[in-house]
C-alpha cells in the first residue's frame, strides 16, 4: 500500500528520515483496509470504518498549550484557555516526534482550510494511524491535485503512541499534549487518539490568523442556505442542536461546524462534518443518520451485541460518540463551501434552568453580550433522586479555541451586523415548564418550527414581550408552536419558583461576566440580566 517513491514528500523538515514506510495520499479504500489489517477499527453495517480513540474519548482542554514567543507575546490572550510553552520545550517536542516516526509506518496527507482562496491555508498532516488520516481526508478540503513537491504551510504531526516521559521537566501538565507553534507553523498532538483535536487546533490557528491579520470574523458555527442565498448560521455548544437543526432537508447545508465572514459573505473552513451521535434516530436527523457510510468514521461506538449495527443510545465508552464524514454525504451540500452574508444568525442555548424563552430577537448590544457570554447548560448527575443543572459559560461559544481576546471577536461581530438586515435570534432549546428533573425539554419539531418562522420573516410579525429579567424581546405566537410554549413562564406549576430561578441565573449571568466589564461598551453592559430584589414579579 506503499505510495511510489515520486510521490513521496519530503518530510526533513519535521526531522522525519526515511520514505520507505510512508503513505502520501492515500484513498480512503486503501486507508480502510489498513486500519482493520492493523485493527483500529472494524467496518460498521452500512459500511463506515469504527475506531476507538483510546483513553481520550473527548479533548484534553487543560493539556493545549501556545508557544510564546515574539510572535504571540503581546497578542495571544493569556490564561487557561492559552497556556503558554516555552520554544525550548517545544524543539524538544517537535525533535522527539520527528525520531519517533522514523521508524514507523505513517500516513501523510496534504489538504486546505478555508473555502475562500483569499484566506485558505494548506495543511499537511501527518498521523500514525490510518483511522486520523481519514478523519483528515474528511474533514479538511481535498484538494484537486496535490502535489508532494509543495510544502503547505502549516502541519501537523499527530502520534497517539507517542508521550512525554518526563512532562513537568518541559511545562507539560502530563504526559499528552498539544501544542501549536504561529512561528513555526507546526501543531503537535502527542498521547492522544482523539481526532477532534486535529480539527480544533487548526481552528484555533485560523481564529488567531484570520480575525487579527485580514479582519475576517472567524466563527464556531454551522450554516446553511436556501436557493435564494438566504444564508443562516447557527451558534451553540455540544447538545445544543447545532449540527442537527443546520442539517435540514429543505435547506442546503454550508458546514457543520466552523465558518469565517468576511465583507462579501461567509466561508466553510472544512470539507466534512464531526456530528455526535449520542442518540442518533432516523426519523428526527435522517440527514446525519444516512451520511454514515462507506467513507465515514465513527469513534468509540458500541455495536448491539452479535452485529455490526451501531448502538448509538450505548454510552459505555463515552458520551461523546463522534461521526466524520465528508461533505458531499449530506444531499444538497454546497460543496464550494461559499454563500453571502447571513440574513438571520441563531444563538442556541440548552437552558436546563427552563427560564430562557424558547425564541428572542435580539439588539446588537444583547448580540455582542450573549455572543461573548456562550451560555448553555449541563445536568448533573442526580443524587437521592435530585438533579440540578449547571450553567456553563463560553465565550463566543467556543472559548477554548480562542487564541484572542473574546471582545475582539465581538466587536468583529458588531462591524458585521452593521452591514445589512441581519436579524439574531437567541433559542433556547433545553427546558421548559420547568428545570431539569421537572420540566421537560421543548420538542424538536417546535424548534424547527420557529427556526422555519425566523428563516420566513413570519416570526418579526408577532407581538412581542419583554423579559423582566433578561431584557429578552420574546413573540407571543409562531406558527405550528402552542403559544404556552413561547412565553416561559406560563407553563411552569409556581411563577413565583419561575422568577426566584430566573433571579438564579441572571446572577450567574452577571458573575461571568464580570470578567469583561473593562473590555466592552456601557451598551453591551446594559444587555446584562437585572436580578430582581423581589423573586416574585407580575
Amino acid at each position: 500500500m506503499n505510495a511510489s517513491k515520486t510521490t513521496i514528500p519530503d518530510l526533513n523538515y519535521l526531522f522525519i528520515q526515511g520514505e520507505n514506510k510512508v503513505h502520501y495520499q492515500a484513498s480512503v479504500a486503501e486507508l480502510v483496509e489498513y486500519a482493520i489489517v492493523n485493527r483500529e477499527g472494524s467496518l460498521s453495517d452500512a459500511g463506515a470504518l469504527v475506531a476507538d480513540t483510546g483513553h481520550f474519548t473527548g479533548r484534553s482542554p487543560f493539556d493545549r498549550y501556545v508557544v510564546k514567543d515574539e510572535v504571540t507575546e503581546d497578542t495571544v490572550w493569556w490564561g487557561n484557555v492559552n497556556q503558554p510553552l516555552s520554544e525550548t520545550s517545544f524543539a524538544y517536542l517537535f525533535k522527539q516526534m520527528g525520531v519517533y516516526f522514523t521508524d514507523r509506518d505513517l500516513f501523510v496527507r496534504d489538504g486546505l482550510v478555508g473555502a475562500d482562496s483569499n484566506y485558505g491555508i494548506g495543511i499537511r498532516t501527518v498521523t500514525e494511524t490510518a483511522y486520523q488520516n481519514i478523519f483528515a481526508h474528511n474533514l479538511f478540503i481535498r484538494p484537486t491535485a496535490p502535489d508532494s513537491a509543495v510544502r503547505p504551510e502549516w502541519s501537523i504531526l499527530a502520534a497517539p503512541g507517542y508521550t512525554c516521559t518526563r512532562p513537568e521537566e518541559f511545562g507539560l501538565r502530563q504526559s499528552n499534549f498539544v501544542v501549536i507553534s504561529f512561528k513555526q507553523k507546526v501543531i503537535l498532538i502527542g498521547g492522544t487518539g482523539y481526532t477532534g483535536e486535529i480539527k480544533k487546533a487548526i481552528f484555533s490557528v485560523l481564529n488567531y490568523l484570520l480575525p487579527l491579520h485580514k479582519r475576517v470574523l472567524s466563527m464556531h458555527c454551522s450554516a446553511n442556505t436556501d436557493i435564494h442565498g438566504n444564508t443562516a448560521l447557527f451558534f451553540g455548544l455540544s447538545g445544543t442542536g447545532k449540527t442537527t437543526l443546520s442539517a435540514d432537508k429543505d435547506r442546503m447545508l454550508i458546514g457543520d461546524d466552523e465558518h469565517g465572514w468576511d465583507s462579501k459573505g461567509i466561508f466553510n473552513f472544512e470539507g466534512g462534518c464531526y456530528a455526535k451521535c449520542v442518540g442518533l434516530d432516523e426519523s428526527k436527523e435522517p440527514e446525519i443518520f444516512r451520511a454514515i457510510r462507506f467513507g465515514a468514521l465513527l469513534e468509540n461506538i458500541c455495536f448491539f451485541p452479535g452485529t455490526r449495527m451501531p448502538n448509538y443510545d450505548d454510552v459505555s465508552k463515552t458520551e461523546n460518540t463522534r461521526v466524520a464524514y465528508p461533505i458531499h454525504h449530506v444531499p444538497g451540500g454546497v460543496v464550494s463551501g461559499k454563500d453571502g452574508a447571513p440574513k438571520n444568525i441563531f444563538f442556541l442555548t440548552a437552558d436546563a434552568f427552563g427560564v430562557i424563552p424558547p425564541v428572542s430577537l435580539l439588539s446588537t448590544a444583547q448580540a455582542m453580550y450573549h455572543f461573548m457570554s456562550g451560555y448553555t447548560a449541563k445536568v448533573a448527575g442526580t443524587e437521592v433522586g435530585i438533579s440540578e443543572p449547571k450553567a456553563v459559560f463560553s465565550a463566543c461559544f467556543g472559548e477554548a479555541f480562542l487564541p484572542l481576546h473574546p471582545s475582539y471577536y465581538a466587536e468583529l461581530l458588531k462591524e458585521r451586523l452593521a452591514t445589512g438586515a441581519i436579524d439574531v435570534w437567541l433559542i433556547n432549546t433545553g427546558w421548559i415548564a420547568g428545570p431539569y428533573g421537572i420540566g421537560r425539554r421543548i420538542k424538536l419539531r417546535y424548534t424547527r418550527a420557529i427556526i422555519q418562522a425566523a428563516l420566513t420573516g413570519v416570526l418579526k410579525e408577532s407581538t412581542f414581550r419583554t423579559h423582566p429579567i433578561f431584557g429578552l424581546r420574546y413573540p407571543l405566537s409562531c406558527p405550528d408552536v402552542p403559544a404556552a410554549v413561547l412565553d416561559p413562564v406560563q407553563l411552569w406549576p409556581d411563577e413565583q419558583a419561575y422568577y426566584a430561578q430566573a433571579n438564579q441565573l441572571a446572577r450567574l449571568f452577571r458573575q461571568n461576566f464580570e470578567k469583561f466589564v473593562n473590555e466592552v461598551s456601557d451598551e453591551v453592559l446594559a444587555a446584562s440580566p437585572v436580578v430582581s430584589e423581589s423573586a416574585f414579579l407580575i
